[in-house]
């Protein structure tokens, strides 16, 4: 029983209960979030010593509702305050956070490919690959040796014939999601091979799949929805300072959210009015101009917006502690708070960071800038992947549009 503790002590109790619980950063950071709001509330109030009657009371202060009177199953979006308000319960009479549902175990591969699993997974930090690409391949490589752990097959039993019967598992997926799962599956069966782990190469028994390799257009935005969106954001507060300079990088120079989120200081270059950094995706370096809007904007966050800490990334989150946002942040909730502000309707798919680096491209396109070039600008390895963007060009598609008239009294001739 821990009743004599004050709000504040009970906070940081339950704060370090979760820490050694090992729950996620990003959730950590909410329950913190959330008992800012307790802790002024219970000031506003004169209240020193937390009870689940201050809880209901701030609840419905806060919410308009009582916890209590919730229909069941509790609606998705009461079941965080509530959650957070009940461990301070659990603390409180328990000393512990009491877990409402199992936490999700580490991965454990299945024994039989253990051994192998761990040497790729050394092979594919040694190949140089991201984070990123290493996240996903393993997890397509998981889902195979799952299928396989269910047939009881070790490295020694399997065979080509294993191998077709989980390819035809994947039928009915998008003939892209194919094509990568293949891809990563190939690449694993011939390091088993190369490896020693298994006697026969199997890469060969996964089938060729064709897939078009851009069969969804770009998101592009207009160009004056771009202008509201930057125009909507609110400078005169350190948040605004913050998403302001997070989407200019995007919008004026094509960076991706890896690289914005992964930005120090020291990549920026004030005398030489560059940026430079390595890319997260491909690991290549690449210089930025750091354009006098942008360069602006920076100055404005790092002056008067950014929180003192000792991190040397850029862009820190804005509630204590002020670290760098989590490795699987996409920084949506930035753009989607200021498109709704400005008022801009554009399609789900639309909505992402990443249609800012689109849209960016699609206007040099109209200005009649060459495909190495914007390859070179947003950092791309190879054209191809630049071509793309000619399929949104829609002035230029009109300049290669032919006159049936033409044709045909050609073809007469």
């Amino acid at each position: 029983m821990l009743e004599h503790l004050t709000i504040g002590e009970l906070v940081e109790r339950v704060l370090a209960e979760l820490k050694r619980l090992a729950y996620a950063q990003n959730t950590q950071l909410a329950y913190r979030r959330f008992y800012n709001q307790v802790l002024r509330y219970a000031k506003s109030q004169g209240v020193e010593h937390y009870s689940e009657a201050f809880g209901r009371k701030f609840f419905e202060a806060t919410y308009g509702c009582q916890w209590t009177e919730l229909p069941q199953p509790i609606p998705k979006k009461f079941r965080p305050p509530v959650r957070f308000l009940a461990s301070l319960t659990d603390v409180q009479l328990h000393g512990t956070v009491v877990r409402r549902r199992p936490k999700n175990r580490p991965y454990e591969a299945p024994p039989a490919f253990r051994t192998a699993l761990d040497a790729f997974t050394v092979e594919c930090q040694r190949r140089g690959y991201s984070s990123y690409g290493q996240r996903t391949r393993m997890g397509r490589i998981r889902l195979f040796l799952a299928f396989l752990a269910a047939e009881d097959i070790t490295p020694d039993t399997l065979t080509a014939r294993h191998v077709s019967r989980y390819v035809a598992t994947l039928m009915n997926y998008h003939p892209k999601t194919v094509l990568a799962i293949l891809t990563n599956l190939r690449t694993f069966l011939r390091f088993l091979h190369d490896a020693g782990f298994h006697a026969q190469d199997l890469s060969s028994a996964i089938p060729r799949v064709r897939a078009g390799r851009y069969e969804r257009l770009p998101s592009v935005w207009p160009a004056d929805s771009v202008q509201r969106l930057l125009n909507a954001v609110d400078r005169g507060n350190p948040t605004g300072k913050r998403d302001y300079a997070i989407l200019l990088l995007a919008a004026r120079l094509g960076m991706r959210v890896g690289d914005i989120k992964a930005l120090t200081l020291s990549a920026l270059h004030w005398e030489a009015k560059t940026i430079v950094l390595v890319q997260q995706k491909t690991g290549r370096a690449i210089e930025y101009p750091l354009l006098d809007d942008v360069g602006w904007a920076i100055i404005d966050y790092l002056k008067h917006g950014r929180p003192a800490t000792a991190s040397p990334v850029l862009f820190v989150r804005h509630h204590a502690p002020f670290e760098p946002f989590g490795p699987h942040a996409n920084l949506h909730h930035i753009i989607t708070r200021y498109a709704r502000r400005a008022g801009i309707s554009v399609p789900t798919a639309h909505h992402g960071m990443h249609a800012l680096r689109h849209t960016l491209a699609s206007a040099l396109l109209e200005r009649d800038t060459p495909l190495p070039v914007i390859a070179e600008i947003l950092g791309h390895l190879s054209t191809q992947s630049t071509q793309v963007y000619l399929a949104v060009d829609r002035a230029g598609l009109e300049r290669c549009a032919l006159d049936p008239e033409e044709v045909f009294a050609y073809g007469d001739e």
